[in-house]
């Protein structure tokens, strides 16, 4: 953990001048000024003398923060481990700069973006159907893949319709955004993915989180919040990305029968991952899909494509078909997108899906089982598809990432603010092709570069 003298402090201390900062000029009247600069050029001055701070993108709040991280970074020796460019694709193993690497940072759970036969049905539907469907589903976008692709999903989960959407982020922004309204309310568990966050910003609904897979202080909201409101929503995820844990899913959807609300679980890395044969959260605790209200998943992590989907019931997916801003106004899917997702579908039936699932899941246990035996900070991950090492400072994490790119693994970095300074971690994203000799090596570099970073070296 970072102290206030510790190497990740000056960054950290750096950056949350700015932020305070920018706050006060955000929050300052609109008649008075500041000893650093006035918000007009001068008391009398016409409406085109604006203050630079309002016209120029240099002096926005995000892109000096952003400044100051590079600068930090290049004070502190330590080059920025973001958008390295794969020159293939990217699986237990990446090439970089010429250089093949371990990787550790890759969706690509079950190894299926480069199977012959997902390769292929990409290439026969971009072949059939040309590149885009150039419009709108609900113009003249819609496609016979689209409708095979939502019955797949549909049948997968065992609900009675789905919906699939160009972009999973956009997925959540506007299923909440079109569900809800300012009469209703949204509780969600603090880490839930900024999608889901955006979503309920757009909704007007009231929203309030509850602390991470605490069922108990979700309860206490509902108790005290829920009569008053007209339709209240809880959403989780099903295996949540920056820890690796999963929510208790049996409780919630008793909380949610208990006080008639809707529950939507986000199974972007849950799907495919989840259950001996990948079927997400509703395996793993062996429930029933019709008791969880939306099931939202997204196409880019085990189905190997783009995209997101939900799926429920006929009600509710006719809606957004017809009303979601984000399905109604973007264009259709790409068929070459579609077909991949929906031939791994179809793969995921078989015992060779099997066998890929128990490979992923023993590895993952064994990454998590060594980090343990180590002493490092895994926090609470189930040991499936992704670890946590958590190390308290994101100078450190960022060393370590750039010192284990150098000795030939790929392992992105979590910093501050994208998590608190105390969480700053690097996050291990593992795939059924990982080898147990592989998770030895980095696990053993990490350590050693660890060791000579408390040495001061």
């Amino acid at each position: 953990m970072a102290t206030r003298n510790s190497p990740g402090s000056s960054a950290s201390d750096m950056k949350q001048q700015l932020l305070d900062k920018a706050r006060a000029r955000r929050t300052r009247p609109a008649n008075t000024q500041s000893n650093d600069e006035d918000i007009f050029a001068h008391k009398s001055a016409s409406p085109l003398e604006i203050s630079d701070d309002f016209v120029r993108f240099d002096r926005q709040p995000g892109y000096q923060q952003l400044s100051m991280m590079q600068q930090a970074g290049a004070a502190f020796g330590v080059p920025e481990p973001f958008f390295r460019v794969h020159e293939g694709c990217a699986g237990a193993t990446t090439r970089i700069e010429g250089r093949e690497l371990v990787n550790f940072a890759s969706y690509n759970y079950l190894d299926y973006s480069r199977h012959p036969e997902v390769v292929k049905a990409a290439a026969d539907a971009a072949a059939h159907y040309g590149t885009s469907v150039s419009a709108s589903r609900a113009v003249s976008g819609e496609r016979p893949i689209h409708q095979q692709l939502e019955a797949a999903v549909a049948r997968t989960y065992d609900v009675e319709d789905a919906v699939v959407f160009v972009s999973g982020h956009a997925t959540n922004v506007s299923t909440l955004g079109y569900l809800l309204g300012p009469k209703d309310l949204i509780l969600h568990d603090e880490w839930i993915h900024n999608s889901s966050l955006v979503g309920a910003q757009l909704s007007g609904a009231r929203r309030m989180p509850f602390a991470h897979n605490d069922p108990d202080a979700l309860e206490a909201l509902l108790r005290a919040q829920r009569g008053k409101f007209e339709r209240v929503l809880i959403v989780t995820e099903g295996l949540y990305s920056m820890d690796g844990d999963v929510p208790d899913l049996p409780r919630l959807i008793a909380l949610k029968q208990k006080y008639r609300c809707w529950l939507m679980v986000d199974e972007a890395h849950s799907f495919g991952v989840l259950g001996e044969r990948g079927l997400g959260l509703r395996e793993h605790y062996d429930i029933a899909a019709r008791d969880v209200d939306i099931w939202m998943g997204t196409m880019s992590k085990t189905l190997s494509g783009c995209g997101g989907y939900i799926a429920g019931c006929k009600e509710l997916v006719s809606m957004l078909r017809y009303f979601a801003p984000g399905f109604l106004y973007s264009v259709g899917m790409p068929a070459q997108v579609a077909a991949p997702s929906l031939k791994i579908l179809e793969l995921l039936q078989g015992d060779d899906a099997r066998q890929r699932i128990a490979r992923l899941h023993a590895v993952s246990g064994y990454f998590l089982k060594r980090a343990r035996a180590l002493g490092l900070d895994v926090g609470d991950s189930l040991g499936v598809a992704v670890v946590p090492v958590i190390l308290g400072s994101s100078l450190v994490a960022a060393r370590l990432s750039n010192q284990l790119f150098e000795a030939g693994f790929n392992v992105q970095p979590i910093l501050h603010p994208a998590v608190p300074e105390k969480s700053a971690r690097l996050r291990f994203f593992l795939s059924c092709e990982h080898t147990e000799a592989q998770v030895d090596a980095v696990l053993d570099t990490l350590m050693q570069q660890l060791s000579n970073i408390k040495a001061g070296l």
